[in-house]
């Protein structure tokens, strides 16, 4: 676990002494990696290219702003506590709530440009499994997101995590009660499942299956909605492993209750999109 890469030169001007961050690096390379793939989408599809990189820039700006107004409302308590230090905190960047804001400036650009929606959301369907397995690497170099104690085989510690693996963070901030032969055997910071690799292995498998299938015979979107339907379940399975404080519905989360309505849209699209597409609108030339 490396969670600081470096800091930057304290002579460099206004940035001087600023953390790097592996989660910050890995981010990066989450949008890079999406703007690759989709590029390849693209061009394959007959469709400019380059216009991948416009959708990253919509999707990193959005989704910047959709994760951090997701954290502030699902944290309102300490907002209205502590507005200023929650709202400028490096951390509290929540997937859902930067999904969501990435794909409305997404849509807006694709809008704009005129190009047909379903086509350009089945050009992203692959692309966004790989970015998000390459953006919970990133998770997992700083011990954030981590899941349950356990004491199986699997288990690892994160004594710098964000927060660490410690009897005292795992029952105050997520009520939950630690095992007593676990704290026997390893002391105060125990072994947690890491989700965050389970999220990398079955994204990474969604991501391959997509690609496989991405030549498909439905109307267009078809593929974004299989993307909806496999990554809803994903999540909805991994939040079972979790360590959080946020299960409002019982034993499930307000993630597996979007997850759910997710998957319904997704299972739902597939099922109003398949069969043989309609007449495709001519592509633009790539440059």
């Amino acid at each position: 676990m490396h969670p600081l890469l470096f800091r930057l030169p304290e002579w460099i001007p206004l940035l001087g002494g600023q953390p790097i961050t592996t989660f910050g690096v890995f981010m990066l390379l989450a949008f890079v990696t999406a703007g690759y793939a989709c590029r390849a989408e693209l061009a394959r599809m007959g469709y400019d290219p380059e216009k991948a990189w416009d959708f990253v820039f919509m999707a990193v700006i959005g989704g910047i702003l959709g994760a951090k107004i997701y954290y502030l409302l699902l944290n309102w308590h300490r907002l209205v506590a502590d507005p200023m230090s929650l709202i400028f905190a490096r951390g509290g960047l929540v997937w859902y709530g930067g999904f969501l804001g990435a794909a409305a400036l997404v849509i807006w650009e694709i809008r704009r440009s005129k190009l047909p929606l379903g086509r350009m959301a089945d050009a992203a369907a692959a692309p966004l499994a790989i970015a998000y397995a390459v953006g919970r690497i990133g998770c997992f170099m700083v011990g954030d997101d981590w899941g349950r104690p356990t004491g199986s085989w699997v288990g690892i510690r994160f004594p710098q995590g964000t927060p660490p693996t410690t009897v005292t963070a795992i029952e105050s901030q997520f009520h939950i009660t630690v095992d007593p032969a676990l704290i026997a055997k390893y002391g105060q910071v125990v072994p947690v499942h890491p989700t965050q690799l389970y999220e990398v292995a079955m994204s990474t498998l969604i991501f391959l299956f997509l690609w496989k299938i991405h030549d498909h015979r439905h109307k267009p979107g078809w593929l974004f909605m299989v993307w909806l339907a496999l990554a809803g379940t994903e999540r909805f399975i991994v939040e079972f492993f979790r360590a959080k404080d946020d299960r409002f519905f019982g034993m499930l989360t307000l993630a597996q209750m979007i997850s759910v309505a997710i998957v319904v849209v997704g299972l739902v699209g597939m099922s109003r999109l398949k069969g043989a597409p309609e007449q495709r609108p001519a592509a633009t030339a790539p440059r």
